[in-house]
């Protein structure tokens, strides 16, 4: 039976530990705050671990299970990859009559990632017989299991391949998988490279740190940079027919650090309702068919707002209609575009000026960073060209600001912005192993409070979610491709006068939700709703809880 009384008196009354023990342990935990005391008692060797295990698991009502060498009678990847083990903090360690024993660090706020693990190992035709075991236990098993991984991929990659293979099977296999940077990081002890899969990090390999020096040399070499200087450079790999690979090379106290940007060359634009804009046809007319105006997409770096506007021009783009961009670098070539570089001795604003006479009719800017090119690219919108460009704020509405504060005038905001877009990037849910279920309680009630929060009905009829499993297809993540949520705030005539008036972005806010705005979530909660994504990833976005 579950205590009525604490944890810590519970196993002083059973004489496991002492009154002085768990005051050690209080004491421990001010500044350690996120650790329980049962972990707490283990890390200070209160007790003798198996025995501390064993009692705190019949003092919860638990199975529990302190973990060594002894106990592990599988090999734990052979039924979770690794990467799923880390995340979940969760580790198999035995399996019998069709159950596998898995020991959790944290059941307590673990319901999310126990169903998941049950979920996957219900793929394998195996129920999860679930046992708790100390954090740190957890935590000390993963540590010595990846230096065990580590080492076999060194050993793997130690054998008789020259550094050009070796930086010749990064690169190939980061494109089969589908990766849009890899990291080749210098370790104290190797050289460790990740891969960022759906904007996710993830460990494919580790060399051995005695050919970090050819490695670098190597990546110099077919990057075209200076080998002698270690200070931070640029470079780009033409060497594979259907990438254009950008290198940035960062010196840090292991070594020098590269990142390459995998980017495909003539890449077949998505169409932007494949994107996910959430809005039909005729919507997406009034929002970017324009002229003497501006549309300006926000969202942090690596959230999609170039590939955005790449299909805002792939949609506006005919034989009757010039269209010019300027971005640093052109990351895909588009046929029938004026696609323009920004050199080293250039900038935006400098580009900017000489492509007012070229007689453009939509131009794009890359990025507003800067009063300078801010005001020429208002400039060009209040003289007959419809304008695209990006700039870095957290929301539509932050947008206007952003341009105040770079020194923009709140009439020339007022008398040029048309349309400001915002957007996030989530994962999609893997079509391969995503497990249905039934929205649950606490999901149910999050949607109808947003739900009266903004005045929107969602449809929860018959409507299904599914929990993120992980398979071979996916790299065992559970998610496969990302799809971006959008807002898109259109400055009406109201809001104009609003923004001329000097009102500030909390005002404008709750004026464009009278209106026809409605904020990232909306969209996110439709997406979840209609089983493209899930609660999970948009909490881990969005942080959709703190709402």
């Amino acid at each position: 039976m579950p205590s009525k009384q604490p944890l810590g008196i519970e196993l002083v009354k059973r004489k496991i530990v002492s009154g002085e023990d768990i005051e050690k342990a209080l004491k421990y935990q001010e500044t350690h705050r996120s650790r329980k005391i049962g972990d707490i008692l283990y890390i200070l060797k209160a007790a003798e671990p198996n025995i501390l295990a064993q009692n705190v698991g019949e003092i919860l009502g638990k199975k529990a299970v302190y973990l060594d060498i002894n106990k592990i009678k599988i090999e734990p990847t052979d039924y979770i990859p690794f990467d799923i083990m880390k995340k979940n903090k969760a580790i198999p360690f035995a399996v019998e009559s069709g159950k596998i024993k898995i020991a959790f660090a944290d059941i307590a706020n673990n319901d999310a990632n126990i169903k998941s693990i049950k979920m996957l190992m219900l793929n394998k035709g195996l129920v999860v017989d679930v046992y708790i075991a100390f954090q740190t236990n957890v935590e000390e098993f993963l540590d010595k299991y990846d230096e065990k991984n580590t080492q076999q991929d060194i050993e793997e990659m130690s054998g008789n391949e020259t550094t050009t293979e070796i930086v010749d099977n990064i690169i190939k296999l980061a494109i089969e998988k589908r990766a849009s940077d890899i990291h080749i990081e210098p370790q104290s002890d190797s050289v460790r490279v990740r891969y960022r899969i759906d904007g996710e990090l993830f460990v494919m390999t580790n060399i051995p740190k005695e050919r970090q020096a050819q490695l670098i040399g190597r990546l110099k070499a077919i990057s075209n940079m200076h080998q002698e200087i270690t200070e931070s450079q640029d470079g780009r790999i033409l060497l594979y027919p259907d990438y254009n690979i950008r290198v940035s090379s960062q010196k840090n106290i292991y070594g020098e650090k590269f990142v390459l940007r995998l980017l495909k060359k003539n890449s077949n634009i998505k169409n932007i309702f494949e994107l996910g804009y959430p809005y039909d046809e005729e919507q997406l007319e009034k929002t970017i068919n324009k002229r003497n105006c501006l549309t300006i997409i926000a969202a942090p770096t690596g959230e999609g707002k170039t590939t955005t506007l790449y299909s805002f021009l792939d949609y506006l783009k005919s034989d009757n209609i010039n269209i010019t961009t300027i971005e640093d670098p052109v990351e895909i070539r588009i046929p029938g575009l004026n696609q323009i570089e920004v050199e080293k001795n250039s900038t935006f604003s400098d580009n900017l000026r000489t492509i007012l006479r070229q007689d453009p009719d939509v131009i794009l800017v890359g990025e507003i960073r800067d009063k300078e090119t801010a005001e020429i690219a208002i400039q060009a919108g209040q003289t007959g060209h419809y304008v695209l460009s990006t700039i870095h704020t957290i929301d539509a509405v932050e947008v206007l600001t952003r341009l105040r504060k770079i020194g923009v005038s709140d009439y020339d905001i007022a008398s040029t912005v048309a349309t400001t877009i915002s957007q996030r990037l989530v994962r999609k849910l893997c079509p391969k192993c995503r497990r249905e279920r039934d929205f649950d309680k606490r999901e149910i009630d999050f949607i109808k409070k947003i739900g009266e929060k903004y005045g929107i009905e969602f449809n929860l009829k018959d409507a299904k979610t599914y929990d993120a499993v992980g398979c071979d297809y996916c790299n065992g993540s559970g998610y496969y491709d990302r799809i971006a949520l959008f807002e898109v705030l259109s400055i009406t005539e109201e809001l104009k006068e609003m923004i001329m008036a000097g009102k500030s972005s909390i005002e404008v806010r709750k004026k464009a939700l009278e209106q026809d705005y409605r904020p990232l979530l909306i969209d996110g909660i439709n997406k979840a709703i209609a089983g493209i994504t899930n609660f999970d990833e948009l909490n881990r976005k969005l942080l959709i809880y703190n709402q």
